[in-house]
């Protein structure tokens, strides 16, 4: 049992949750945001930064709503999961980023997510 506890943080897109959706499950989505780089075959996936390497299994999806990846390093219970929910009050999209941290690395998953999430918002189209 890993000592991590699970984190999420959540950030309103001006996306349709199917447009999001694949830029969180394809690789020519993940590269546009996530990886400078992103290979796949069948559920396994490469993501690349700066000549690093990180490996993830796809372990559970529901189309236009959930992604779940399991990192190679990671503990058999912990995961990155992207949930897509629509706010009925805003009619927004909402996408929310789960994953398990140490509690002295919340801060700068925070800071790394702010980051990614703005070139997402990017890739999807400018204004978000």
């Amino acid at each position: 049992m890993s000592s991590k506890k699970q984190i999420t943080f959540d950030f309103p897109i001006k996306s349709s949750p199917g447009i999001l959706f694949q830029f969180l499950t394809t690789t020519e989505g993940l590269t546009q945001w996530f990886a400078d780089h992103v290979d796949s075959f069948e559920n396994n996936f490469s993501f690349f930064w700066d000549g690093y390497e990180e490996k993830a299994e796809l372990i559970a999806s529901e189309e236009d709503q959930m992604v779940r990846y399991r990192m190679e390093d990671s503990e058999e219970d912990e995961y990155l999961e992207f949930r897509i929910e629509k706010s009925e009050i805003s009619n927004s999209t909402i996408l929310f980023v789960s994953e398990f941290l140490e509690d002295d690395e919340e801060d700068d998953q925070r800071l790394f997510w702010i980051t990614q999430i703005g070139r997402l918002k990017s890739s999807l189209g400018g204004g978000n």
